[in-house]
């Protein structure tokens, strides 16, 4: 009685959001959101837009019967440039678009629109009018984040790998996307295994094996990171996801970058 379905967003949006989406809710559901190292822009049709930063933890919310809400995501690093707010200021934050940006009647033209992904699309048009002064996500966090993907063991090769020190990365870091390298790349891997295990319920060994495939050091450090990250132990997160996400829940726009990143990673 709920769905939530994502798409790639527009080419001239392609550098800075990682896909447009769209959740109808039917019944009263409660949605369990996991960090993914990105900020948000969405808006419950007939209610004001609303930005999110990037999480440092789970979060629970009843979503009441009725409900369509539509949204864009960020890239990791990408939401200062369009948003014209450091990151670190929203972590953790959930706040009324119009207390950082001239939303104007983004609400209203969201609300007449004729279709969810038609009110979806209005999200992009509003950051398509932003995008022309302003400026680019930096190249140099977007080429750590790249680095993060699927290397267990990279954080402490990125300042080396990247020319740059420490403290300018974390500097960078915190501006672009408000956590640390360590913390960025903690969530990234744990999005790693959920797009790993998207759609099924694995179970003992084949949980161990994700676990490996996705840059755990065994299946009690995915555990620990589960709860940390989640709330719950990596079985019961992919239970609830099979119960309630699998059949309506598309996640392709975001899941199937990560897939192929990996698929390139291993190859080198």
């Amino acid at each position: 009685m709920q769905s939530y379905r994502e798409r790639r967003p527009s080419p001239a949006l392609s550098a800075h959001l990682a896909c447009v989406w769209v959740q109808e809710v039917e019944d009263a559901y409660t949605h369990r959101t996991v960090p993914n190292a990105a900020a948000e822009l969405a808006c419950r049709i007939g209610g004001e837009p609303v930005i999110t930063g990037p999480r440092t933890g789970h979060a629970l919310e009843l979503v009441a019967p009725g409900t369509t809400v539509v949204g864009v995501r960020f890239r990791p690093g990408a939401a200062p440039a369009l948003l014209g707010v450091p990151a670190s200021v929203l972590v953790d934050v959930s706040a009324p678009a119009g207390d950082v940006l001239p939303v104007g009647p983004l609400a209203e033209r969201i609300a007449t629109a004729p279709s969810p992904w038609e009110a979806a699309a209005e999200l992009e048009r509003f950051l398509l009018a932003r995008r022309a002064p302003a400026p680019a996500p930096d190249p140099l966090v977007a080429e750590a984040v790249r680095r993060l993907l699927w290397r267990p063991n990279d954080v402490t090769e990125l300042t080396a790998a990247l020319y740059i020190s420490e403290r300018q990365l974390r500097r960078r870091s915190a501006e672009a996307i408000g956590l640390a390298p360590k913390a960025v790349h903690r969530i990234l891997r744990f999005q790693g295994f959920l797009a790993l295990a998207h759609g099924h319920e694995p179970r003992g060994p084949e949980l161990a094996q994700l676990a490996a495939d996705a840059g755990y050091a065994d299946q009690s450090h995915l555990a620990r990171e589960s709860l940390r990250l989640a709330g719950v132990t990596p079985a019961a997160l992919l239970r609830e996801s099979a119960r309630q996400c699998a059949p309506t829940h598309d996640h392709a726009a975001s899941f199937d970058p990560l897939l192929r990143a990996r698929t390139m990673a291993v190859s080198f």
